[in-house]
């Protein structure tokens, strides 16, 4: 594609499409409804780009595929991309959610609709960045650059409190990023490189292994959100617009899972092991505390919300429990998240733009009125739950599995989580859903148009297809979780033997 390769192709269609809305002139009808059609049409054409990528991606190895190599800031630090089993789900999982996020923004925003969808091209090109990014350098930058679109999504198109919400994700998330880029710009002076495939084969010191640790799961754990850097997360999601709550569950939150099984674990392997008690102990905090959290909460989005954090508390408990079924259940985990929280999302949107508003308390019975709708959110409650079947199931299973391997005491604890979930989400479902309609407000709303039923139907049948044949995913995670095991294991092989070659002082 114009000289480059497919990945820089998926880089490159949305901003031609965010840069083909720039031109339009004016601000009627026909320039927004033209700005809706080329971001739809830019997204979709970003999607098919990745099932071809996807078509000659080969799931057998573990070796970085479609690698590009283009000449930029200095001889060391270049422009590369390429995938593995790690990244490429997270890419198709990137395009495949934006065509609904401008689907599900076609009638809300009235306002600033070519800067918005402007904004959500510059950021899809922002995340699949970082998912394909080879190079640190390339990756902090766009790690970073998403922030910007985020910020300007909620603190344009938001809530009431959008302000307070869009500053406060910016400078928590940029905080940590922080001490990122100090780590990166260390790595550098130590190995000389900042290529990533290179990296993962260097070496570092073990004391060093500990700094640089600390300073990537400063940004990681902000961008997960880890407890009890989580709070910038509720807030972000109840005043963000729909889509903008869509990408930050079902995207920007598997950044920082991303950030620790591509960064942290392979290259820092000693400090891993080492900090795994303190992620331990965090993540089952989470997994617990914002279940309880959830459970009081009255604004459906802040509830989702807080699910998320405590579903994302499986993701980081899955990933350092260092084996095979830990790890892939974290990263199905992220995968089937992605698609069920988006959607949870979707659902809140359906209802609050018939209703305009998010209160569980005004609602009830919407089953009598809205049984399609009513389907659906089943589906992905149940989903969220956990429930056999269903996504949610297999990556819940494998990451407990691995934590029982690793620790049973942690996964006797992370139990409740799941007992919680099941509380929240049911009676959520029950509130809004079942009961009596008697609410005068809600007698004459609709159920499911044809463009919500094109939305919210492939969610269904992707949530339900991988709870019963989740082999797809896995048989693309397995080998580079196998070669991330064996790399750990040889390194942690290597770090024992040293030491027990040191003379014992008397």
């Amino acid at each position: 594609m114009l000289g480059l390769g497919i990945l820089s192709g998926l880089l490159v269609v949305p901003l031609v499409g965010a840069a083909f809305i720039l031109t339009l002139r004016g601000d009627d009808e026909s320039v927004r409804r033209n700005a809706r059609w080329a971001a739809l049409i830019a997204t979709l054409v970003t999607f098919l780009l990745s099932l071809v990528a996807w078509g000659r991606y080969d799931a057998t190895t573990a070796q970085f595929q479609l690698v590009e190599t283009h000449a930029w800031l200095t001889d060391t630090i270049r422009f590369k991309l390429g995938v593995d089993g790690f990244s490429m789900p997270l890419v198709l999982l990137t395009t495949f959610l934006m065509p609904f996020c401008i689907g599900a923004s076609w009638l809300s925003i009235e306002h600033r609709v070519k800067e918005y969808f402007v904004a959500f091209l510059v950021l899809e090109t922002t995340m699949i960045g970082v998912f394909c990014a080879l190079d640190l350098v390339l990756f902090y930058l766009f790690f970073e650059a998403g922030l910007i679109p985020m910020f300007l999504i909620i603190g344009i198109w938001g809530g009431k409190r959008r302000i307070y919400a869009s500053f406060k994700f910016f400078l928590y998330t940029l905080l940590g990023s922080v001490l990122m880029l100090l780590a990166i710009m260390a790595m550098y002076w130590q190995a000389g490189t900042t290529d990533i495939p290179t990296l993962l084969q260097t070496r570092f010191p073990a004391n060093m292994q500990i700094w640089l640790w600390l300073a990537f799961f400063a940004s990681f754990a902000v961008k997960m959100p880890m407890w009890p850097v989580h709070t910038w997360l509720p807030d972000a999601h109840v005043e963000a617009p729909t889509a903008g709550s869509v990408i930050l569950a079902g995207i920007l939150l598997k950044m920082g899972g991303y950030g620790f099984i591509r960064v942290s674990l392979p290259m820092f392997p000693d400090a891993s092991h080492y900090f795994a008690p303190m992620v331990y102990t965090l993540s089952v905090v989470a997994i617990i505390y914002t279940s309880l959290v959830a459970l009081v909460q009255t604004d459906i989005k802040k509830l989702i919300a807080y699910s998320s954090v405590a579903h994302m508390g499986f993701v980081t408990l899955g990933l350092f429990t260092m084996n095979e079924q830990g790890i892939q259940g974290a990263l199905f985990l992220m995968i089937s998240h992605g698609i069920v929280s988006g959607a949870l999302f979707l659902c809140v949107g359906v209802i609050y733009d018939r209703m305009h508003t998010r209160e569980i308390a005004a609602y009830g019975g919407l089953v009598k009125r809205m049984p399609l709708y009513a389907v659906a959110m089943m589906v992905f409650t149940m989903a969220n739950v956990g429930l056999p079947g269903t996504s949610g199931f297999v990556g819940e299973f494998l990451a407990m599995l691995g934590a029982f391997r690793a620790n049973p005491m942690v996964s006797f604890f992370s139990v409740f989580g799941i007992i919680l979930s099941a509380a929240y989400a049911l009676w959520l479902f029950a509130r809004v859903v079942y009961g009596k309609l008697e609410k005068p407000s809600l007698q004459g709303i609709t159920d499911l148009d044809r463009r919500e039923m094109l939305i919210l139907a492939p969610l269904v049948a992707l949530t339900i297809y991988y709870g019963v044949h989740p082999g797809p995913i896995l048989d693309v995670f397995a080998p580079s979780t196998d070669a991330l095991m064996q790399g750990m294991r040889a390194a942690l092989s290597t770090t024992q033997t040293a030491a027990a070659a040191l003379p014992v002082p008397h």
